[in-house]
């Protein structure tokens, strides 16, 4: 596992893979402002009209837990577009990731296993889905965690847990994806559970350091696809891109 951190970690600033970087930068941008303070405009209205709407519907009873709830809002919504920026940087690259999926597998597969079967490009509707199906979950996950964050800390660790089966799942499947059918790519990360949450634990790492974290869909990538290499037994006849069914090899 140190070993294929290593590896992805060296990659990363490789004449090859700058210009993914710089690409990815820019995307990572543009998406942390736009979400970031839609984030900060949500949670505005949560702490004002959200408050009055959630109590006509639950009753007088909920005031105070409500009051409760609004401050704890009011204090988030402050950190605007800075507390927005950091917590949805999984999602963000969530996003990202799935845009450059192929480019960065075939960067690491020509690298470290040119010998090897190359990968098949996923089809751009497959990586999209999964991508945005990680994004959502990631903020619905940073949305249930916002009220415990200030609870001795607790909704940064279910944060960081949550965050790392996530984005262990997502790029896992997709360095796998490239030589197995979807439907296998999975079966194959639920039987390495454990393993995939250790590597994804790695990621949320990464993802929580802010500026470095930019490059998360890059290390991220990189790492999975040594681990399924290793996983595989990093055999050609075993990860034959040709055993995806109706998927054209390259």
């Amino acid at each position: 596992m140190l070993d294929a951190a290593l590896k992805a970690l060296s990659q990363i600033l490789s004449p090859p893979m700058r210009s993914i970087l710089w690409r990815s930068i820019g995307l990572a941008l543009v998406l942390i402002t736009v979400l970031a303070i839609g984030l900060q405009r949500l949670l505005s209205w949560l702490a004002t009209s959200g408050e009055g709407w959630a109590e006509a519907v639950l009753g007088p009873g909920f005031h105070t837990p409500l009051d409760v709830l609004a401050w704890i809002i009011s204090i988030a919504a402050g950190f605007g577009v800075v507390l927005g920026g950091i917590f949805l940087m999984p999602a963000i690259t969530s996003l990202i990731a799935s845009l450059f999926v192929d480019e960065i597998g075939e960067l690491v597969e020509h690298e470290y296993y040119p010998a090897e079967h190359p990968g098949v490009a996923l089809p751009i509707s497959l990586a999209a889905t999964e991508g945005i199906k990680t994004a959502l979950l990631t903020i619905l996950v940073y949305l249930i965690a916002l009220p415990f964050v200030f609870v001795a800390g607790a909704g940064f660790i279910a944060f960081f847990i949550a965050t790392a089966w996530l984005l262990g799942k997502q790029y896992f499947e997709f360095a796998a994806m490239r030589f197995r059918p979807a439907p296998e790519a999975k079966l194959m990360r639920r039987d390495n559970a454990a393993t995939v949450f250790t590597a994804g634990m790695l990621i949320a790492a990464f993802v929580s350091i802010p500026v470095v974290n930019l490059a998360t869909p890059l290390f991220g990538m990189a790492l999975m696809v040594h681990l399924h290499k290793r996983l595989s037994g990093s055999r050609p006849e075993l990860i034959d891109p040709r055993r995806r069914p109706n998927v054209p090899t390259v």
